[in-house]
C-alpha cells in the first residue's frame, strides 16, 4: 500500500471547514460563553473565601461554578481537537495555526479560573462541601486534588497574569518547536540514490531492513539537526526558564515534585520505580550487546540499529496485516475491543502516513463524544504496527471516559498510558503464544526495542531534563552544551549496551515532550510497568480483572495512582512490584538470549 492511500483522519461531520459558518459561530459561540464563565465566578465570588463557614447558598455557588466549568471546558476541548487536527497534519496552514492562538487564548482565561476555583476548595474544604453539593460529591477525587494544588498557587493576579503571558511565553516556544522540526526536509543518501525526505519519514527509515538505508538516515538526521539547534535551545531555555520561575513562585521544591503531584504519583512511588530501573539497567545492556552481535557488531549496539529489525526477520508488515495482527490480538481480551479497531477505520479516526509539514510522532487525542483521533507516521514496520496498538489503547481509554466530566477526566500521564500499554501487551503475548525460532525471536526483538525505549531512553532523558533545570536556574545553555548534556545522560543510561560513538546528541530537539510539560517522559516508563503488572493480574483472573478494568479507565482522573493500584492489590509504593515488572521483561531478554544462541 502506498502512502498515499493510507488512512487519513476527517473531522469534516463536525464542520466542513475553518471558514465554514457553524465553525466560526461555534468560536463566536465558545468566546462569548468563556466571558459569561469569568462573569458567572465574579458573581458567586469563587476564589479563596474570607469566611469558611459552609451552607446551602454555599453549596448553589459551587454547584453552579463547577457545573460551568465542566460546560465550558467541553466545548473548548472539541474545538481545539478540530483545530490541532488540521495544524498537526499541515503546520504551514497559518489559518489554523491563528485560530490554535485564539482558542489558547480563550484557553488562558479558563486556568486562573480553575486556581480560583482550588482557592474556594480548599477554604471551605472539600468534605464540608460534600454535605451541602451534589457536584462536590460527584467530583470529590478532582476537587481534593484541587485543594491540595491550592497550596502551590501564586496570588490570584499573578495567576492570571502568567495564564495570559504563556500564550507568548511557553506555548509560543513550544509552536515554534512543532512548526520548525515538522518543516525540517533532510537530503538522505540512500542506496538508490539521493533523495530529499520529511524528518517523520527520514525517522521512519530508522527500521528499515536495509543497514545501508539506515544509517544514511541516521547521517542524515545528524547533518539536519543542527540547521535548527538555535532555535529549539532558544525554545528550551525560554520554556524551561519559565517553569522555574513558576515552579519558585508556586513554593514547589522542585520541577520534579511538581511533576509528581501533576501525575498523582507519590514520591515514594516513584522513588520506588527509579531504583528498580536502576537496578534493570545491566539487563538491557546485556541485551543491547546480544542484538548488536546479532547484526554483526563487536561492541556496543549503533544508534542506528537500536530500533532496527533481525537480518533473519521479515522487516515490513502491511497496514491490514498489521490490523489484522492487532484486531485478533485485542479479541483475545474482548470482542469490544476488537471492535474499536474496526470502528476506528470505518469512521475515520486515524492520519496513517508520514508527509511535508506534518508532526512527527504518534498521538490520540479525544475528539466528539466517545471518538478519537490518532496520528501515526508509518513506516511500514512491526514497530509502526505496535505504536498502532498503543494509540488505539488510548481510543478505548477514552470511550471509558466519555461519560466523565472535564474535571473528572483531567488524566495524569502516568495513570494515562495504562490502556495503551496493556493493549500493546495483548498484542507481543498473543504473537508468543503462537511463534516459535527465528519469528519468535523477531517478536521478541521488537518488543524488547521497545521496552529499551521506554527504560533506558527514557531514563536518559530523565537525567538530561534534571540537568537542563539544575542549569537554567543559573544562565541559558546553548546548543552545543545541550548536546553534550545529552551525550552524558545517554551514555550514563545506555553504558556499554550502546556503541557510545554512535550516540545521538541532538535527541533533545527530535523529542517535543521537553517543549511541553515538564519531566513529561518518565509517566511513559510508569506506564509501561504498570501495564505489565495489570497483565499478570488479568493472567491470573481473567474474569475477576474485566469486571474492574474499564471502571479502573474510567476513574483514572479521579483517583492517585496508589489508589487506583490499591483497586487491583497492587502496592506500588512497594519497589517489588516494580520490580516484578522488569523480572518479565528480563525473563524476554534471557528468552531472547538463548534463541539468540541457537538453543
Amino acid at each position: 500500500m502506498s502512502t498515499e492511500s493510507l488512512p487519513r483522519w476527517s473531522v469534516a461531520d463536525l464542520h466542513d471547514s475553518l471558514t465554514s459558518r457553524s465553525f466560526v459561530d461555534a468560536m463566536e459561540r465558545t468566546a462569548a460563553e468563556v466571558g459569561r464563565f469569568e462573569a458567572l465566578y465574579d458573581e458567586l465570588g469563587i476564589r479563596s473565601p474570607e469566611n469558611s463557614s459552609v451552607d446551602s447558598e454555599t453549596g448553589r455557588r459551587v454547584d453552579a461554578a463547577i457545573s460551568k466549568f465542566n460546560e465550558v471546558v467541553a466545548d473548548l476541548e472539541v474545538l481545539e481537537a478540530y483545530v490541532y487536527a488540521n495544524v498537526t497534519t499541515d503546520t504551514r496552514d497559518e489559518t489554523a495555526q491563528s485560530l490554535l492562538s485564539e482558542i489558547e487564548v480563550l484557553g488562558s482565561r479558563v486556568t486562573p479560573l480553575l486556581a480560583r476555583l482550588a482557592d474556594f476548595v480548599a477554604g471551605h474544604g472539600v468534605d464540608a462541601l460534600a454535605t451541602v453539593s451534589h457536584e462536590t460529591r460527584e467530583h470529590l477525587g478532582p476537587l481534593a486534588k484541587l485543594a491540595d494544588r491550592a497550596q502551590h498557587q501564586m496570588s490570584e493576579a499573578e495567576e492570571n497574569l502568567y495564564a495570559e503571558l504563556s500564550t507568548t511565553g511557553s506555548s509560543a516556544w513550544a509552536r515554534l518547536q512543532a512548526d520548525v522540526t515538522s518543516q525540517l526536509t533532510t537530503e538522505v543518501e540512500l542506496p538508490d540514490g539521493r533523495r530529499r525526505l520529511p524528518m517523520p519519514a527520514v525517522r521512519g527509515l530508522a527500521t528499515d531492513s536495509d543497514p545501508r538505508v539506515r544509517r544514511a538516515a541516521y547521517d542524515a538526521e545528524l547533518n539536519a539537526w543542527p540547521t535548527i539547534a538555535t532555535s529549539c535551545a532558544s525554545a528550551m531555555n525560554a520554556i524551561k526558564g519559565e517553569a522555574n520561575a513558576v515552579n519558585r513562585r508556586r513554593a514547589w521544591r522542585s520541577p520534579l515534585d511538581a511533576s509528581q503531584f501533576a501525575n498523582s504519583v507519590s514520591a515514594a512511588t516513584f522513588e520506588a520505580m527509579q531504583s528498580a530501573i536502576v537496578q534493570s539497567l545491566p539487563d538491557f545492556r546485556r541485551w543491547m550487546r546480544i542484538k548488536a552481535r546479532l547484526h554483526g557488531h563487536a561492541a556496543g549496539l549503533p544508534w542506528w540499529d537500536l530500533v532496527a529489525p533481525l537480518p533473519t526477520s521479515a522487516s515490513a508488515i502491511s497496514w491490514d496485516d498489521s490490523l489484522t495482527l492487532i484486531r485478533d490480538a485485542f479479541a483475545g481480551y474482548s470482542a469490544n475491543l476488537a471492535g474499536l479497531v474496526d470502528r476506528a477505520i470505518r469512521e475515520s479516526w486515524l492520519d496513517v502516513p508520514p508527509r511535508e509539514g506534518k508532526v512527527g510522532g504518534a498521538f490520540c487525542m479525544p475528539f466528539i463524544d466517545d471518538r478519537s483521533l490518532i496520528l501515526l507516521n508509518w513506516s511500514g514496520s512491526v514497530e509502526s504496527a505496535q505504536t498502532t496498538a498503543h494509540e488505539l489503547g488510548h481510543a478505548y481509554h477514552n470511550t471509558q471516559l466519555a461519560h466523565r466530566t472535564p474535571l473528572q477526566k483531567r488524566l495524569p500521564m502516568a495513570l494515562a498510558e495504562t490502556a495503551s500499554i496493556f493493549c500493546e501487551t495483548l498484542v507481543v503475548e498473543a504473537g508468543l503464544s503462537t511463534l516459535q525460532g527465528d519469528d519468535r525471536l523477531a517478536l521478541l526483538d521488537v518488543d524488547l526495542q521497545g521496552a529499551n525505549q521506554v527504560v533506558v531512553d527514557i531514563h536518559s532523558r530523565f537525567l538530561f531534563e534534571t540537568e537542563v533545570f539544575a542549569r537554567r536556574q543559573r544562565r541559558t545553555l546553548g546548543a552545543q552544551e545541550m548536546n553534550e548534556m545529552m551525550l552524558e545522560a545517554q551514555a550514563a543510561a545506555y553504558g556499554d549496551g550502546l556503541d557510545q560513538t554512535t550516540a545521538h546528541p541532538y535527541m533533545w530537539i527530535v523529542k517535543s515532550h521537553y517543549y511541553g510539560s515538564h519531566f513529561y517522559n518518565w509517566p511513559y516508563t510508569y506506564g509501561l510497568l504498570f501495564g505489565l503488572g495489570l497483565f499478570a493480574q488479568f493472567h491470573r483472573d481473567p474474569d475477576r480483572f474485566r469486571s474492574g478494568y474499564d471502571t479502573l479507565l474510567s476513574r483514572a482522573g479521579m483517583a492517585s495512582a496508589e489508589e487506583l493500584g490499591a483497586s487491583f492489590g497492587v502496592d506500588v509504593t512497594d519497589e517489588a512490584f516494580w520490580t516484578a515488572s522488569l523480572d518479565v521483561l528480563r525473563a524476554r531478554i534471557d528468552e531472547y538470549e538463548r534463541l539468540a544462541n541457537g538453543s
